[in-house]
């Protein structure tokens, strides 16, 4: 695939962001608006977890490889991205060494490396060169919506027809796990036909855990319909934003939640809310 100029929006536009819809933000508030303003405006600081860790080094890893010549972009260069990715990560995040015990540091590292390994059971890095990796989107639907998002790689055909591609470390979702899949796709074809006014020929997550592909082919008024949704949710949040009324929902999702303490659902006291957020630096 050719590369076109790179998409990725001027310095000016990310150091004035404010609160915005982002993929994992809005799927936070539909879950519980609660978790929302605890995690988005509050900014309490979660624990780093080892799976959240390793795939970013695995992201590294990747964005490293398509930085590199696409000759050069075989198994033994990509192996030996890992441990670089790794000292820079531990460079700019000293925290997570803590997820590594002492003389556990080559098993994690081999869990890196078997899921790169994996990656070229999935697509041939040589094959084509990405437009752009790890490109910060951001566009203003029609009524003053804004959205966000971080994709991981798009790539553009000779003929023009837009590629969008996600790396998951985990496993595939099953039957009834696709909606928040699904969700995360639809958002990135949106900001694509606002962006470009094209539709996207083809979304992709890539499951390296077990090695699935999940393929997205939007139509323009699915994705008219679906923004409308986007929409009507940001109307929400706004309204949220305004009253500081973020009332918690419980379901099963509040075994995993770091937040609980602090849940009135489970006994526990917000802190009082700080009022709506001017700047919002990561809305991932």
């Amino acid at each position: 695939m050719s590369a076109p100029p790179s998409i990725t929006p001027p310095p000016s536009a990310s150091h004035s962001r404010g609160p915005a819809l982002s993929p994992s933000r809005a799927m936070d508030f539909k879950q519980c608006p609660l978790k929302y303003r605890l995690r988005t405006v509050d900014r309490i600081p979660e624990p780093p977890a080892r799976p959240a860790v390793r795939g970013t080094l695995v992201h590294a890893v990747l964005e490293s490889l398509y930085g590199l010549p696409s000759g050069e972009r075989v198994p033994d260069r990509a192996a030996a991205l890992v441990e670089p990715a790794w000292r820079h990560l531990l460079e700019d995040r000293p925290e997570v060494g803590s997820l590594v015990p002492d003389g556990t540091l080559d098993e994690f590292l081999g869990e890196v490396h078997r899921l790169v390994r994996a990656y070229y059971q999935l697509e041939d890095p040589t094959a084509f060169d990405p437009e752009s990796c790890e490109s910060m989107l951001e566009v203003r639907l029609a009524d003053g919506s804004p959205l966000r998002g971080f994709v991981d790689r798009i790539d553009v055909a000779p003929g023009g027809a837009l590629r969008v591609v996600d790396y998951k470390t985990g496993r595939s979702p099953g039957p009834g796990g696709e909606h928040r899949a699904l969700f995360q796709l639809k958002f990135y074809a949106l900001m694509m036909l606002r962006l470009r006014d094209v539709v996207p020929a083809q979304l992709r997550l890539l499951y390296l855990s077990d090695g699935q592909i999940l393929t997205y082919r939007p139509d323009r008024d699915e994705l008219l319909r679906f923004e409308r949704i986007l929409s009507a949710l940001w109307a929400a949040i706004s309204s949220a934003l305004r009253t500081g009324e973020f009332p918690p929902v419980r379901s099963w999702l509040c075994e995993f939640c770091e937040y609980r303490g602090l849940c009135p659902e489970f006994g526990g006291s917000p802190p009082p809310y700080p009022g709506p957020p001017s700047q919002v630096e990561d809305l991932r």
